[in-house]
This record gives structure tokens, sequence and C-alpha cells, in this order.
């Protein structure tokens, strides 16, 4: 099968797409044909040896892509459902894997696997499981109460973007930052506020999806809460306030969950551009300049 493999770190040319032998799904385990896969920051990260570059042995290669949306194609022992033919999303988790969701097919647990939402496309699935899954957990770290103001930094962004429409579904007031030119889409999203600067604002927590860091702990109260999604980037905790940092783990119960919301209109998918796998360099080019407002989606 095709898949985009690194074999060396560096920049998005470094990517390449190569004939590779087709995984074989394990106990407990799926394989499944990819009809999408997102492109997300952690890739650009492992390809410039940022994560998991111990990972890589020489003369060896590295799969990329967390997101997968497409069919399952075969079971491993011990799986009864999702039975092939069904169509699922998912995400890929961990680092070292030869091929991963950029790729024709992939394989990965039944329990990270979700039924593929009825109101999208695959492309646009493909947009939603790690993203959403790391607003929804960063959102269970901070542990507000309904009612709290909620400070959501980078709201314009993927994951920022589902922590805002998340947010707002579980009854927080929703404070959301974002450039000038992106307040109009905060306001779509739901967000109770739209600001472009940090300049007055006080809330009860902070999910720092644009990792911010010092700035955004200013804008919260002593004893308050602040989860970021950069684990490398966690300011120091001060006055009291807790900090932590968010680790998505593939969910397929709760990714079903999310499922339903998209499916029912709470959540939204957004995506910017679509390309085949053997323009996974210039995804990652366009990824890496910033602005880009949706997922960019492989399609093999």
């Amino acid at each position: 099968m095709r898949a985009v493999v690194i074999r060396e770190f560096g920049g998005p040319e470094v990517l390449e797409v190569a004939e590779v032998p087709l995984p074989e799904p394990g106990p407990g385990e799926v394989r499944v044909r990819v009809a999408a896969a997102g492109v997300n920051p952690a890739d650009l990260a492992v390809r410039a040896g940022l994560l998991g570059a111990g990972a890589l042995v020489p003369g060896s290669f590295l799969g990329l892509g967390w997101d997968v949306a497409g069919t399952v194609d075969a079971v491993g022992a011990g799986v009864s459902v999702p039975v092939p033919g069904t169509a699922v999303v998912g995400a890929v988790g961990g680092f070292g894997q030869r091929t991963k969701a950029h790729a024709e097919y992939v394989v990965l647990g039944a329990d990270a696997l979700a039924a593929a939402p009825s109101s999208v496309d695959p492309v646009h699935a493909a947009t939603l499981p790690t993203n959403a899954l790391t607003a929804d957990q960063a959102l269970g770290l901070l542990a507000a109460r309904p009612g709290d103001r909620v400070l959501v930094t980078g709201a314009a962004g993927a994951v920022g973007g589902y922590a805002v429409q998340l947010a707002r579904h579980a009854g927080l007031h929703v404070v959301a930052l974002a450039r000038p030119a992106d307040l109009p889409l905060l306001r779509e999203l739901g967000a109770d506020e739209a600001v472009s600067s940090l300049d007055g604002v006080r809330v009860d927590a902070a999910l720092d999806a644009a990792a911010l860091g010092a700035p955004v702990l200013a804008a919260v109260p002593d004893g308050g809460g602040y989860v970021t999604v950069r684990p490398d980037a966690v300011p120091a905790a001060v006055r009291g306030i807790r900090v932590a940092a968010v680790q998505v783990q593939p969910d397929g119960g709760r990714l079903a969950e999310l499922v339903a919301l998209l499916d029912r209109g709470v959540l939204t998918t957004r995506v910017a551009d679509t390309y085949p796998l053997e323009e996974a360099a210039k995804a990652h080019a366009r990824l890496a300049e910033g602005g880009v407002r949706g997922r960019l989606v492989l399609v093999p």
C-alpha cells in the first residue's frame, strides 16, 4: 500500500510516499481502509523530531497521521464490533508506528473507533477525532462548573473551536480569544464574548489552546484553573492556580458521544483544503505558515 513516511527528521521535504506492506490487525485491532485523514500540528512536530524522536530507528521509517475516517476492512482476534464494511472514525494514538493514518490503510485498536457521523462526509469527519477529543479532555481537566467564566485561547483553531462549542454546551460562559478578523467566527461558534486582546479579561479558568502561557495565567484568579495543550510548555503555577496539560488519549466511547453531538449540530467541522498523499509536503508547509482556519485533510 501507499503511505506517507519519514526516514529522517526535517522540513516538509523529508516526507515521501512509499510502498509498504499492508498492516495486519492483531488481537483487539481493526484495519481501516482510509477515506480521509486530517493533518495536525503533531504531525509537523513528529516530522521535525520534536515528538517521539527516539522512535525513528536508523535504516527504518515512521508513519504520520492521528485522525482517520474510513471503512473497516479486517478485524483481529477478539473483535466482534465493528464488523467489516462499517464506516468509522478514530484517533490513532502513540508514536513509533511504521505506518499511521496518512496511508491507504491503518491499523488501530477497536476501542479507539466510533461509527462515522451521518451528517458529514469522510473528509469533514476526519477533522473530528483528535481535535474534539483534545478539547473535551482538556475541559475535563479544567473541571469548570456551569456558569463559570472560561477563557479559550486560539479559539479560531481546530482544538479551540471545539473547546468553545463544548464549553458552551456544558453551560460555561465562554470568553474566546483570537485575531480581530476571526471574531465573527467565534460568535458563530457560540462564544459569549469574543475578544482579540487579554486586556481587562478576568475569568474563573482558562483553556490555553494557543499555549500563550503566563499572559493567560494573569487572567485567572487565585486558586483558579489553567490547562494547556502543550505538555512541553506548561507555565509555573502561581497564586494557587491549578496548572495542567492535556495529552490526548484515543477513546472510542467518548468519540461516539462527540459524533452524536456533531450529528445534532452542537459541533461543527471545518475543512480548509484537501490534498492527495503525494502532496503531503504542501499540506505540512501550509499548516506551518499559520493562519489556517479549518483542518487540512489528506485523501488517499
